[in-house]
């Protein structure tokens, strides 16, 4: 993976985290998976299930930018 940013799982393409595959930025099992919003929408779900899960815990992580009463 080229890029401005270096992943230290990463060795020679390969992701040493997840079992030695080739490294795949927010694939399954990586550290950014769930974390950040990927231009592949198949690699968003896990943050889609995080952000439903809160919202039905009460909010938390929701709109905080709201004006309190």
């Amino acid at each position: 993976m080229a890029g401005s940013w270096g992943c230290p799982h990463e060795i020679d393409d390969l992701c040493t985290k997840v079992n030695h595959l080739r490294c795949d930025p927010g694939m399954k099992g990586c550290v950014l998976h769930g974390r950040f919003v990927f231009a592949n929408d198949e690699k968003n779900d896990r943050l889609r299930q995080k952000q439903a899960r809160d919202a039905a815990a009460g909010g938390a992580g929701a709109d905080d930018s709201a004006p309190a009463d």
